[in-house]
């Protein structure tokens, strides 16, 4: 069987930054930082950041977690992309 680090480039655990895209709301950020924080704890001293689109029409918020596991990563994806407000993450 293999594990998990061996399908990884990452060695965990390690800081890592979880970007998410949608519509520009007022809670959009409460929203992805909620699903993130289901996951995985914040990195210290790093805030979730938030930048509004060119036009003000959308944003991307970037939360940055102390990864433990691809499975966790996976897990904060799924729960991102399965979120009818969030249009993309990366």
């Amino acid at each position: 069987m293999v594990d998990d680090s061996e399908l990884s480039l990452l060695e965990f655990p390690c800081r890592f930054p979880i970007k998410a895209m949608g519509r520009q709301s007022e809670e959009f950020e409460a929203l992805v930082s909620a699903i993130v924080t289901r996951h995985a704890q914040l990195w210290p001293d790093e805030p979730v950041r938030s930048v509004p689109s060119k036009a003000g029409n959308f944003v991307s918020v970037t939360a940055t977690v102390e990864a433990r596991s691809r499975v966790q990563l996976d897990a904060i994806y799924q729960d991102l992309t399965d979120c009818e407000l969030v249009l993309m993450a990366l």
